[in-house]
Protein backbone atom coordinates (compact mmCIF):
# COMPACT_ATOMS: atom_id res chain seq x y z
CA UNK A 1 0.00 0.00 0.00
CA UNK A 2 1.40 3.37 -1.01
CA UNK A 3 -1.33 5.78 0.05
CA UNK A 4 -0.14 9.25 1.01
CA UNK A 5 -3.53 9.97 2.61
CA UNK A 6 -2.44 7.74 5.52
CA UNK A 7 0.56 9.97 6.23
CA UNK A 8 0.53 11.42 9.74
CA UNK A 9 0.17 15.20 9.77
CA UNK A 10 0.24 15.74 13.54
CA UNK A 11 0.24 13.80 16.80
CA UNK A 12 -1.66 14.90 19.91
CA UNK A 13 0.49 15.46 22.99
CA UNK A 14 -1.55 12.89 24.95
CA UNK A 15 -1.57 10.30 22.14
CA UNK A 16 -0.38 6.82 23.24
CA UNK A 17 1.79 6.94 20.10
CA UNK A 18 3.46 10.22 21.06
CA UNK A 19 7.24 9.61 21.04
CA UNK A 20 6.77 6.21 19.38
CA UNK A 21 6.03 7.42 15.86
CA UNK A 22 6.67 10.62 13.92
CA UNK A 23 4.97 13.13 11.64
CA UNK A 24 5.45 11.97 8.07
CA UNK A 25 5.14 8.26 8.83
CA UNK A 26 2.27 6.32 7.26
CA UNK A 27 -0.23 4.14 9.14
CA UNK A 28 -0.52 0.70 7.54
CA UNK A 29 -2.40 -1.71 9.82
CA UNK A 30 -3.98 -1.99 13.27
CA UNK A 31 -4.12 -5.47 14.82
CA UNK A 32 -3.41 -6.93 11.39
CA UNK A 33 -6.26 -5.04 9.69
CA UNK A 34 -5.33 -2.90 6.70
CA UNK A 35 -6.30 0.74 7.20
CA UNK A 36 -7.85 2.02 4.00
CA UNK A 37 -9.75 5.02 5.29
CA UNK A 38 -11.01 6.86 8.36
CA UNK A 39 -13.70 4.29 9.15
CA UNK A 40 -11.14 1.51 9.33
CA UNK A 41 -8.98 3.72 11.54
CA UNK A 42 -11.76 4.57 13.98
CA UNK A 43 -13.18 1.04 14.13
CA UNK A 44 -9.97 -0.97 14.48
CA UNK A 45 -8.42 1.53 16.93
CA UNK A 46 -11.29 1.04 19.40
CA UNK A 47 -9.77 -1.76 21.51
CA UNK A 48 -7.59 -1.31 24.58
CA UNK A 49 -4.60 -3.22 23.24
CA UNK A 50 -3.34 -2.55 19.73
CA UNK A 51 -0.44 -3.52 17.53
CA UNK A 52 0.09 -0.67 15.07
CA UNK A 53 2.27 -1.06 11.97
CA UNK A 54 3.67 2.08 10.36
CA UNK A 55 6.10 2.96 7.57
CA UNK A 56 8.80 5.62 7.66
CA UNK A 57 9.48 7.89 4.67
CA UNK A 58 12.52 5.72 3.76
CA UNK A 59 10.19 2.71 3.33
CA UNK A 60 11.11 0.79 6.48
CA UNK A 61 8.20 -0.64 8.44
CA UNK A 62 7.97 -0.98 12.19
CA UNK A 63 5.36 -1.97 14.78
CA UNK A 64 4.30 -0.34 18.03
CA UNK A 65 2.26 -1.91 20.82
CA UNK A 66 -0.25 0.40 22.41
CA UNK A 67 -2.37 0.26 25.57
CA UNK A 68 -5.14 2.82 25.99
CA UNK A 69 -8.71 3.23 27.21
CA UNK A 70 -11.31 1.28 25.26
CA UNK A 71 -12.76 3.64 22.67
CA UNK A 72 -10.00 6.18 23.30
CA UNK A 73 -8.61 7.96 20.26
CA UNK A 74 -5.10 7.31 19.02
CA UNK A 75 -4.68 11.05 18.62
CA UNK A 76 -3.41 11.07 15.04
CA UNK A 77 -4.29 13.59 12.34
CA UNK A 78 -3.64 12.58 8.75
CA UNK A 79 -2.89 14.42 5.52
CA UNK A 80 -6.47 13.73 4.43
CA UNK A 81 -9.45 13.69 6.82
CA UNK A 82 -10.97 10.67 5.06
CA UNK A 83 -7.54 9.03 4.58
CA UNK A 84 -8.85 8.50 1.05
CA UNK A 85 -10.45 10.46 -1.77
CA UNK A 86 -14.01 11.64 -1.28
CA UNK A 87 -16.58 9.78 -3.37
CA UNK A 88 -18.28 12.11 -5.80
CA UNK A 89 -21.90 11.68 -6.79
CA UNK A 90 -22.60 9.32 -9.70
CA UNK A 91 -26.08 10.75 -10.27
CA UNK A 92 -27.54 13.68 -12.16
CA UNK A 93 -30.65 14.28 -10.07
CA UNK A 94 -33.38 16.35 -11.66
CA UNK A 95 -33.73 18.40 -8.45
CA UNK A 96 -30.03 18.77 -7.57
CA UNK A 97 -29.46 22.12 -5.85
CA UNK A 98 -25.82 22.29 -6.92
CA UNK A 99 -26.89 22.23 -10.58
CA UNK A 100 -28.94 25.34 -9.79
CA UNK A 101 -25.98 27.41 -8.58
CA UNK A 102 -24.89 30.41 -10.61
CA UNK A 103 -21.48 30.35 -12.32
CA UNK A 104 -18.46 31.98 -10.74
CA UNK A 105 -18.77 30.68 -7.19
CA UNK A 106 -15.84 29.03 -5.38
CA UNK A 107 -14.95 25.65 -6.97
CA UNK A 108 -15.74 23.63 -3.84
CA UNK A 109 -19.40 24.68 -4.08
CA UNK A 110 -19.79 22.56 -7.21
CA UNK A 111 -18.43 19.32 -5.75
CA UNK A 112 -21.18 16.76 -5.13
CA UNK A 113 -20.22 14.28 -2.45
CA UNK A 114 -21.97 10.94 -2.09
CA UNK A 115 -19.80 9.18 0.47
CA UNK A 116 -20.97 6.68 3.08
CA UNK A 117 -18.11 7.64 5.39
CA UNK A 118 -19.23 11.26 5.43
CA UNK A 119 -22.76 10.07 6.12
CA UNK A 120 -21.68 8.23 9.25
CA UNK A 121 -19.12 10.77 10.47
CA UNK A 122 -20.70 14.11 9.54
CA UNK A 123 -24.35 13.34 8.84
CA UNK A 124 -24.21 13.88 5.07
CA UNK A 125 -26.93 12.22 2.99
CA UNK A 126 -26.01 9.60 0.38
CA UNK A 127 -27.93 7.83 -2.38
CA UNK A 128 -26.12 4.45 -2.07
CA UNK A 129 -25.64 4.36 -5.86
CA UNK A 130 -21.85 4.26 -5.83
CA UNK A 131 -21.14 1.79 -3.02
CA UNK A 132 -18.85 -1.08 -3.95
CA UNK A 133 -19.60 -4.62 -2.80
CA UNK A 134 -16.74 -4.26 -0.29
CA UNK A 135 -18.25 -1.07 1.15
CA UNK A 136 -21.73 -2.59 1.43
CA UNK A 137 -20.36 -5.60 3.26
CA UNK A 138 -18.15 -3.46 5.49
CA UNK A 139 -21.14 -1.37 6.59
CA UNK A 140 -22.94 -4.60 7.50
CA UNK A 141 -19.93 -6.26 9.15
CA UNK A 142 -18.92 -3.18 11.18
CA UNK A 143 -22.58 -2.38 11.89
CA UNK A 144 -22.03 1.25 10.91
CA UNK A 145 -25.03 3.27 12.07
CA UNK A 146 -26.77 5.53 11.56
CA UNK A 147 -26.46 6.16 7.84
CA UNK A 148 -28.39 9.00 6.25
CA UNK A 149 -29.95 7.99 2.95
CA UNK A 150 -31.48 10.14 0.23
CA UNK A 151 -34.33 7.90 -0.91
CA UNK A 152 -36.78 10.17 -2.78
CA UNK A 153 -38.74 7.16 -4.04
CA UNK A 154 -38.69 3.38 -3.64
CA UNK A 155 -40.08 2.80 -7.14
CA UNK A 156 -36.94 1.52 -8.95
CA UNK A 157 -37.94 2.89 -12.35
CA UNK A 158 -38.95 6.29 -10.98
CA UNK A 159 -35.80 6.50 -8.85
CA UNK A 160 -33.65 5.80 -11.91
CA UNK A 161 -35.45 8.59 -13.77
CA UNK A 162 -35.22 11.08 -10.90
CA UNK A 163 -31.54 10.38 -10.20
CA UNK A 164 -30.85 9.86 -13.92
CA UNK A 165 -28.82 6.81 -13.11
CA UNK A 166 -29.92 3.43 -14.53
CA UNK A 167 -28.64 1.66 -11.40
CA UNK A 168 -30.40 3.94 -8.92
CA UNK A 169 -33.24 1.49 -8.40
CA UNK A 170 -30.83 -1.16 -7.09
CA UNK A 171 -30.21 0.91 -3.95
CA UNK A 172 -33.59 -0.04 -2.48
CA UNK A 173 -32.39 -3.64 -2.30
CA UNK A 174 -29.26 -2.44 -0.48
CA UNK A 175 -31.48 -0.65 2.04
CA UNK A 176 -33.39 -3.85 2.69
CA UNK A 177 -30.10 -5.67 3.29
CA UNK A 178 -29.02 -2.98 5.72
CA UNK A 179 -32.33 -3.09 7.57
CA UNK A 180 -32.21 -6.89 7.81
CA UNK A 181 -28.67 -6.66 9.21
CA UNK A 182 -29.63 -4.14 11.88
CA UNK A 183 -28.05 -1.10 10.24
CA UNK A 184 -30.09 1.99 11.17
CA UNK A 185 -31.00 4.52 8.47
CA UNK A 186 -32.42 8.03 8.64
CA UNK A 187 -33.93 8.93 5.29
CA UNK A 188 -34.97 11.99 3.35
CA UNK A 189 -37.39 12.49 0.47
CA UNK A 190 -37.03 15.62 -1.62
CA UNK A 191 -40.60 15.88 -2.79
CA UNK A 192 -41.12 17.17 -6.35
CA UNK A 193 -44.68 17.98 -7.46
CA UNK A 194 -45.75 15.74 -10.32
CA UNK A 195 -42.90 13.25 -9.81
CA UNK A 196 -42.63 11.52 -6.44
CA UNK A 197 -45.64 13.00 -4.64
CA UNK A 198 -49.17 11.64 -4.36
CA UNK A 199 -49.46 7.91 -5.06
CA UNK A 200 -45.68 7.59 -5.52
CA UNK A 201 -45.14 9.06 -2.06
CA UNK A 202 -47.70 6.62 -0.61
CA UNK A 203 -45.75 3.70 -2.08
CA UNK A 204 -42.45 5.06 -0.77
CA UNK A 205 -43.80 5.46 2.75
CA UNK A 206 -45.26 1.94 2.72
CA UNK A 207 -41.99 0.42 1.52
CA UNK A 208 -39.91 2.31 4.07
CA UNK A 209 -42.32 1.48 6.89
CA UNK A 210 -41.74 -2.21 6.14
CA UNK A 211 -38.03 -1.68 6.87
CA UNK A 212 -38.68 -0.34 10.38
CA UNK A 213 -36.76 -0.32 12.73
CA UNK A 214 -33.95 -0.30 10.16
CA UNK A 215 -35.52 2.87 8.79
CA UNK A 216 -35.66 4.98 11.95
CA UNK A 217 -37.02 8.26 10.58
CA UNK A 218 -37.93 9.88 7.27
CA UNK A 219 -38.18 13.56 6.42
CA UNK A 220 -40.26 14.85 3.52
CA UNK A 221 -39.02 18.24 2.34
CA UNK A 222 -40.18 20.40 -0.58
CA UNK A 223 -37.86 20.75 -3.56
CA UNK A 224 -35.85 23.98 -3.58
CA UNK A 225 -35.78 25.83 -6.89
CA UNK A 226 -33.43 28.74 -7.64
CA UNK A 227 -33.70 31.14 -10.58
CA UNK A 228 -30.79 29.39 -12.32
CA UNK A 229 -32.71 26.54 -13.97
CA UNK A 230 -32.28 27.23 -17.66
CA UNK A 231 -31.86 23.93 -19.52
CA UNK A 232 -32.68 21.86 -16.43
CA UNK A 233 -35.56 19.43 -15.88
CA UNK A 234 -38.86 21.34 -15.71
CA UNK A 235 -39.90 21.30 -12.05
CA UNK A 236 -42.68 23.25 -10.40
CA UNK A 237 -42.71 24.55 -6.82
CA UNK A 238 -45.26 23.58 -4.20
CA UNK A 239 -48.38 25.68 -4.03
CA UNK A 240 -49.88 26.33 -0.58
CA UNK A 241 -52.74 23.96 -1.41
CA UNK A 242 -50.46 21.12 -2.54
CA UNK A 243 -48.20 21.61 0.46
CA UNK A 244 -51.24 21.30 2.75
CA UNK A 245 -52.36 18.11 0.95
CA UNK A 246 -48.89 16.59 1.34
CA UNK A 247 -48.77 17.45 5.04
CA UNK A 248 -52.11 15.69 5.57
CA UNK A 249 -50.94 12.67 3.56
CA UNK A 250 -47.73 12.31 5.59
CA UNK A 251 -49.42 13.06 8.92
CA UNK A 252 -52.17 10.49 8.34
CA UNK A 253 -49.59 7.82 7.51
CA UNK A 254 -47.52 8.87 10.52
CA UNK A 255 -50.61 8.44 12.71
CA UNK A 256 -50.87 4.81 11.57
CA UNK A 257 -47.17 4.22 12.30
CA UNK A 258 -47.52 5.82 15.74
CA UNK A 259 -50.34 3.45 16.60
CA UNK A 260 -48.45 0.43 15.23
CA UNK A 261 -44.86 1.12 16.36
CA UNK A 262 -45.06 3.93 18.91
CA UNK A 263 -43.29 6.34 16.55
CA UNK A 264 -44.45 8.40 13.60
CA UNK A 265 -41.35 7.61 11.45
CA UNK A 266 -42.47 10.15 8.81
CA UNK A 267 -42.27 13.93 9.26
CA UNK A 268 -42.66 16.90 6.95
CA UNK A 269 -40.00 19.57 7.09
CA UNK A 270 -40.87 22.92 8.68
CA UNK A 271 -40.64 24.55 5.25
CA UNK A 272 -43.58 22.49 4.03
CA UNK A 273 -45.75 23.95 6.80
CA UNK A 274 -44.51 27.46 6.05
CA UNK A 275 -45.35 27.02 2.37
CA UNK A 276 -48.82 25.76 3.28
CA UNK A 277 -49.42 28.56 5.78
CA UNK A 278 -50.31 25.92 8.38
CA UNK A 279 -49.39 26.13 12.06
CA UNK A 280 -46.59 23.74 12.95
CA UNK A 281 -47.35 20.82 15.27
CA UNK A 282 -46.43 21.11 18.92
CA UNK A 283 -42.91 20.21 20.00
CA UNK A 284 -43.88 16.74 21.28
CA UNK A 285 -44.96 15.75 17.76
CA UNK A 286 -41.31 15.59 16.68
CA UNK A 287 -40.35 12.94 19.24
CA UNK A 288 -36.53 12.69 19.31
CA UNK A 289 -35.94 15.51 16.79
CA UNK A 290 -33.88 13.09 14.72
CA UNK A 291 -34.28 15.10 11.52
CA UNK A 292 -33.23 18.55 12.74
CA UNK A 293 -30.56 18.85 10.03
CA UNK A 294 -33.37 18.60 7.47
CA UNK A 295 -35.33 21.35 9.16
CA UNK A 296 -37.86 19.02 10.81
CA UNK A 297 -39.09 20.39 14.13
CA UNK A 298 -36.34 23.00 14.20
CA UNK A 299 -38.68 25.93 14.78
CA UNK A 300 -40.56 24.29 17.65
CA UNK A 301 -37.32 23.26 19.34
CA UNK A 302 -35.98 26.80 18.95
CA UNK A 303 -39.13 28.20 20.55
CA UNK A 304 -38.98 25.73 23.44
CA UNK A 305 -35.35 26.50 24.16
CA UNK A 306 -35.96 30.24 23.89
CA UNK A 307 -38.87 30.13 26.35
CA UNK A 308 -36.72 28.15 28.79
CA UNK A 309 -33.88 30.65 28.48
CA UNK A 310 -36.30 33.54 29.00
CA UNK A 311 -37.76 31.90 32.10
CA UNK A 312 -34.32 31.31 33.61
CA UNK A 313 -32.94 34.74 32.79
CA UNK A 314 -32.46 37.52 35.33
CA UNK A 315 -31.84 40.55 33.12
CA UNK A 316 -30.85 42.03 29.76
CA UNK A 317 -28.46 44.81 28.80
CA UNK A 318 -31.17 46.91 27.13
CA UNK A 319 -29.03 47.64 24.05
CA UNK A 320 -30.95 47.86 20.79
CA UNK A 321 -30.31 45.01 18.35
CA UNK A 322 -31.59 43.64 15.07
CA UNK A 323 -32.02 40.19 13.52
CA UNK A 324 -31.66 39.38 9.81
CA UNK A 325 -33.21 36.13 8.58
CA UNK A 326 -34.97 34.46 5.66
CA UNK A 327 -38.47 35.57 4.80
CA UNK A 328 -39.98 32.21 5.80
CA UNK A 329 -38.92 32.43 9.45
CA UNK A 330 -39.16 36.18 10.01
CA UNK A 331 -42.57 35.85 11.76
CA UNK A 332 -41.03 33.29 14.16
CA UNK A 333 -38.27 35.69 15.21
CA UNK A 334 -40.75 38.56 15.53
CA UNK A 335 -42.76 36.37 17.91
CA UNK A 336 -39.67 35.56 20.01
CA UNK A 337 -38.61 39.20 20.21
CA UNK A 338 -42.11 40.13 21.35
CA UNK A 339 -42.03 37.40 24.02
CA UNK A 340 -38.75 38.72 25.40
CA UNK A 341 -39.99 42.32 25.32
CA UNK A 342 -43.06 41.35 27.37
CA UNK A 343 -40.75 40.35 30.22
CA UNK A 344 -38.11 43.00 29.62
CA UNK A 345 -39.64 46.20 28.19
CA UNK A 346 -36.16 47.72 27.95
CA UNK A 347 -35.23 45.10 25.35
CA UNK A 348 -35.63 46.59 21.87
CA UNK A 349 -35.13 44.51 18.74
CA UNK A 350 -36.11 44.64 15.08
CA UNK A 351 -36.41 41.74 12.65
CA UNK A 352 -35.51 42.19 8.99
CA UNK A 353 -36.65 39.61 6.43
CA UNK A 354 -34.03 39.36 3.68
CA UNK A 355 -35.24 38.57 0.17
CA UNK A 356 -32.91 36.23 -1.70
CA UNK A 357 -32.01 38.11 -4.85
CA UNK A 358 -28.88 36.02 -5.34
CA UNK A 359 -30.59 32.63 -5.79
CA UNK A 360 -34.10 33.91 -6.49
CA UNK A 361 -36.90 34.97 -4.19
CA UNK A 362 -38.44 31.51 -4.07
CA UNK A 363 -35.47 30.60 -1.85
CA UNK A 364 -36.52 31.91 1.55
CA UNK A 365 -34.38 30.13 4.16
CA UNK A 366 -31.81 31.91 6.30
CA UNK A 367 -28.91 29.61 5.51
CA UNK A 368 -28.77 30.68 1.85
CA UNK A 369 -28.67 34.45 2.42
CA UNK A 370 -25.57 36.01 0.88
CA UNK A 371 -23.43 38.86 2.10
CA UNK A 372 -24.31 41.13 -0.81
CA UNK A 373 -28.06 40.66 -0.27
CA UNK A 374 -27.59 41.38 3.43
CA UNK A 375 -25.66 44.58 2.73
CA UNK A 376 -27.95 45.81 -0.06
CA UNK A 377 -31.16 45.37 1.93
CA UNK A 378 -29.92 46.59 5.33
CA UNK A 379 -27.73 49.55 4.36
CA UNK A 380 -29.18 52.68 5.94
CA UNK A 381 -31.58 50.73 8.19
CA UNK A 382 -31.74 51.16 11.96
CA UNK A 383 -29.82 48.10 13.10
CA UNK A 384 -29.19 49.09 16.70
CA UNK A 385 -25.86 48.24 18.30
CA UNK A 386 -25.56 44.68 16.95
CA UNK A 387 -26.96 42.58 14.12
CA UNK A 388 -27.70 38.91 14.78
CA UNK A 389 -27.66 36.35 11.97
CA UNK A 390 -27.85 32.56 11.78
CA UNK A 391 -24.53 30.73 12.06
CA UNK A 392 -25.70 28.76 9.01
CA UNK A 393 -25.21 31.82 6.79
CA UNK A 394 -21.43 31.61 7.03
CA UNK A 395 -18.66 29.07 6.84
CA UNK A 396 -17.51 28.52 10.39
CA UNK A 397 -13.81 28.52 9.64
CA UNK A 398 -13.42 31.09 6.86
CA UNK A 399 -16.14 33.34 8.31
CA UNK A 400 -17.56 34.26 4.91
CA UNK A 401 -20.92 34.06 3.17
CA UNK A 402 -21.82 31.91 0.15
CA UNK A 403 -20.86 34.74 -2.22
CA UNK A 404 -17.39 35.00 -0.58
CA UNK A 405 -18.20 38.27 1.20
CA UNK A 406 -16.31 38.21 4.50
CA UNK A 407 -18.26 38.71 7.69
CA UNK A 408 -15.91 41.58 8.54
CA UNK A 409 -16.64 43.22 5.18
CA UNK A 410 -20.39 43.06 5.72
CA UNK A 411 -19.99 44.43 9.24
CA UNK A 412 -17.91 47.35 7.98
CA UNK A 413 -20.39 48.08 5.17
CA UNK A 414 -23.33 48.19 7.59
CA UNK A 415 -21.47 49.94 10.40
CA UNK A 416 -22.50 47.48 13.08
CA UNK A 417 -21.05 44.29 14.58
CA UNK A 418 -22.60 41.21 12.94
CA UNK A 419 -22.82 38.23 15.28
CA UNK A 420 -23.51 34.70 13.96
CA UNK A 421 -25.68 32.81 16.44
CA UNK A 422 -25.99 29.04 16.70
CA UNK A 423 -29.34 27.40 15.86
CA UNK A 424 -30.22 27.22 19.52
CA UNK A 425 -32.89 29.03 21.51
CA UNK A 426 -30.62 29.59 24.51
CA UNK A 427 -27.87 31.07 22.31
CA UNK A 428 -30.41 33.31 20.58
CA UNK A 429 -31.77 34.71 23.83
CA UNK A 430 -28.26 35.25 25.20
CA UNK A 431 -27.31 37.22 22.08
CA UNK A 432 -30.47 39.32 22.32
CA UNK A 433 -29.92 39.90 26.04
CA UNK A 434 -26.30 40.95 25.66
CA UNK A 435 -24.27 37.81 26.34
CA UNK A 436 -22.58 37.86 22.96
CA UNK A 437 -21.07 34.89 21.12
CA UNK A 438 -17.32 35.02 20.55
CA UNK A 439 -16.25 35.55 16.95
CA UNK A 440 -13.71 33.16 15.49
CA UNK A 441 -10.67 34.36 13.63
CA UNK A 442 -11.00 33.43 9.95
CA UNK A 443 -8.73 30.62 8.85
CA UNK A 444 -8.53 28.06 6.10
CA UNK A 445 -10.73 25.11 7.02
CA UNK A 446 -9.62 21.51 6.81
CA UNK A 447 -11.22 18.61 4.98
CA UNK A 448 -13.74 17.91 7.73
CA UNK A 449 -14.99 21.49 7.80
CA UNK A 450 -15.26 21.63 4.01
CA UNK A 451 -17.27 18.44 3.68
CA UNK A 452 -19.61 19.47 6.49
CA UNK A 453 -20.18 22.87 4.93
CA UNK A 454 -20.59 21.50 1.41
CA UNK A 455 -23.36 19.23 2.59
CA UNK A 456 -25.27 21.53 4.92
CA UNK A 457 -24.69 24.91 3.30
Amino acid sequence: MNKTENRIKSIDADSPLCGKTAVGDCLLTINGNRIVDVLDYKFFAYDRRLTVVLRRPDGTEYSVRVRKDEGGDLGLEFESYLMDRARSCANNCVFCFIDQLPPGMRPTMYFKDDDARLSFLLGNYITLTNLSKREIQRIIDLHISPINVSVHTTDPELRSRMLRNPRAGESIGIMRRFAKSGVVMNCQIVCCPGLNDGAALDRTMRDLEEMYPGVHSVSIVPVGLTKFREGLYPLTPFTPEHAAETIKQVTDFGDLCLEKYGTRIFFCGDEMYLKAGIELPEDEFYEEHTQLENGVGMIRLLEREFRSALQLSDGVDGVEFSIACGTSVAPVFEKLVALAADKYPELSGKVYAIENDFFGRSINVSGLITGNDLIAQLRGKDLGKRLLISQNMIRREEMDFLDDVKLSEASEALGVPILPVEQDGFALFDAMAGELPALREPRTGGDEEYYRYNQNG
